[in-house]
């Protein structure tokens, strides 16, 4: 980890940029990037966590927890209000950064949108592309399918993988989204019914895997001091490229978070994210 931290932050998001343009690493977006502006949307775990304890009162094991948050609101009211309240939480919407339009405007062979706002989604839209297909986690509580996930075409229709195969650019959102049909993985129920497969890979889609071969990662506006956040950036990852990276402070990072680090071979790129972001678009 030492050698990381002291690497060039600018020859790291050299290597990023080039590698972004050439299609060669895949962007991570998580909620940070647009939590640099202001929006009205929760834009952390913890941001979600306060939403729904502004909701009810929760117990002291669900405070700051926005998994167990949503498992004892679906305990206590039924999985319809956490639906109901995750519509709520995300109902402004948030316009996507300058950041997000400029990964639109690549071809990306894959991108990981891993919140729930669909900045990502708005922004290629907005592109006015329609060589792009999403692929969204969905959670299987009361759905009557046994599916993992579901794929939308740029307009919110229901796709088929065959689809998803075509597209230039697959969005993946693995935790769900508001758009196009409100689907959350939020509830640790949900969470630990994929976790039960995810190291067979069973719940990522397999176009997801097969376009993430030979290619790294690059982590943006993310942290991973969640054990959940860590196992599922472990797990999409998986077979790809044995070079990452990822823009982070590195003076707040958890012991467990440089653990990861090292363990994925993840460079951490100590440069504040606003700063990275304009770097990489220049």
């Amino acid at each position: 980890m030492a050698t990381h931290v002291l690497d060039n932050p600018e020859v790291l998001l050299d290597e990023v940029g080039e590698g972004l343009r050439a299609g060669q690493l895949v962007p991570f977006v998580g909620p940070g990037i647009s939590a640099l502006g202001a929006h009205a949307v929760p834009l952390s775990t913890g941001a979600l966590a306060d939403f729904f304890a502004s909701k009810t009162t929760l117990p002291r094991r669900a405070k700051g927890n926005c998994w167990a948050a949503a498992q004892y609101i679906e305990s206590t009211r039924f999985r319809d209000t956490v639906t109901a309240w995750m519509k709520e939480a995300f109902s402004q919407g948030v316009l996507p950064s300058a950041f997000h339009r400029w990964l639109a405007g690549l071809p990306l062979p894959l991108i990981v949108d891993a919140w729930y706002a669909g900045e990502m989604r708005t922004a290629l839209l907005a592109a006015g592309r329609e060589d792009w297909a999403e692929v969204q986690g969905i959670t299987r509580a009361h759905i009557g399918e046994d599916r993992w996930f579901r794929f939308y075409t740029p307009g919110g229709d229901p796709a088929k993988a065959q689809e998803a195969e075509a597209a230039t650019t697959l969005l993946y959102t693995p935790h769900g989204g508001i758009a196009p049909d409100a689907n959350f993985l939020i509830t640790d129920a949900d969470y630990v019914e994929v976790l039960t497969e995810i190291d067979i890979q069973t719940p990522i889609p397999e176009e997801v895997r097969h376009r993430r071969t030979g290619l790294g990662f690059v982590f943006l506006g993310c942290r991973f001091d969640d054990q959940l956040l860590r196992t599922y950036a472990r797990q999409i990852m998986k077979r790809s490229s044995a070079r990452h990276y990822a823009v982070l402070d590195v003076e707040t990072l958890t012991r467990n978070e440089r653990r990861f680090l090292e363990e994925q071979n993840i460079s951490p790129i100590a440069k504040p994210l606003g700063e990275a972001l304009d770097q990489l678009m220049a």
